[in-house]
């Protein structure tokens, strides 16, 4: 299995995960023609892909998901929640191959299993992924801003990982957000502050992690020098830690058994 990224952070995100004749897309949170580029630099095009999943129903994750769908034809998979969080806005889901899941219930697509797993987020009904494929199990953990013990049970035992560290408590504090951005995005239902990425790295069972990618890391409010500060006292306990970023997300990672 192989997963790579086309961009993380609050301008967009999309993740590809690859195993077999499979190609998921989860989340895409750019325009159609930024994510053919994007996709072009991984030797894909739209036509491969073998669905769509949505994590939840915010801009940086869905904006070019139904567009993206309509031109290619791609099955969509979301949860109830989010589904009717699009029948409240400009977003339509009519002529779309849609597809509903439900929270913590596993299911397959292609070659892989899934397991969407619930998160403190403030959306509607938001997930974030278990996927296994070939013996290899990845996650994907990013927009959350409680580490639950649910959280903790389900991404215990991955052979690679994704997960935001989305904020420096201090540049959050003193930066140019308003305040009722800095407590949302601080809060509870916002989003993983790079102590709390380091405290989930140490309550999971990382000694199998082939791979560890720190995504989804605001350009206003951390950098990733902080990141690996905090991350330092762990770094003995990889062989290597790749950061996302914005612009270029990050090439195929290989999983191997």
């Amino acid at each position: 299995m192989r997963f790579s990224s086309l961009g993380s952070g609050s301008k967009g995100n999309a993740t590809v995960v690859h195993y077999g004749d499979t190609y998921i897309l989860i989340d895409c949170g750019f325009s159609v023609k930024e994510t053919e580029k994007r996709l072009s630099l991984r030797g894909l095009q739209g036509n491969e892909l073998t669905a769509i999943l949505v994590t939840h129903e915010h801009s940086d994750h869905i904006r070019g998901v139904l567009p993206l769908a309509r031109k290619y034809q791609l099955p969509v998979m979301m949860t109830v929640g989010t589904s009717k969080s699009l029948d409240n806005n400009s977003h339509s889901i009519t002529n779309i191959d849609l597809s509903l899941f439900e929270s913590d219930l596993t299911f397959h697509v292609g070659d892989l299993e899934l397991m969407p797993v619930s998160v403190a987020h403030d959306s509607r009904e938001p997930v974030q992924f278990v996927v296994k494929g070939g013996g290899m199990t990845l996650g994907v953990l990013t927009d959350l801003g409680s580490v639950t013990p649910h959280v903790l049970d389900n991404y215990r035992c991955c052979d690679g990982l994704l997960v935001e560290s989305n904020h420096d408590t201090t540049m959050l504090a003193n930066g140019p957000y308003p305040p009722s951005l800095k407590q949302r995005v601080g809060g509870d239902w916002g989003h993983l502050n790079n102590q709390q990425t380091r405290q989930l790295l140490e309550n999971i069972q990382i000694e199998q992690l082939q791979q560890l990618v720190i995504g989804h890391i605001s350009q206003q409010n951390n950098h990733v020098d902080l990141v690996k500060e905090e991350l330092s006292g762990l770094s003995n306990r990889f062989s290597t830690v790749h950061y996302a970023c914005q612009n270029n997300g990050f090439s195929w990672i290989e999983l191997n058994v």
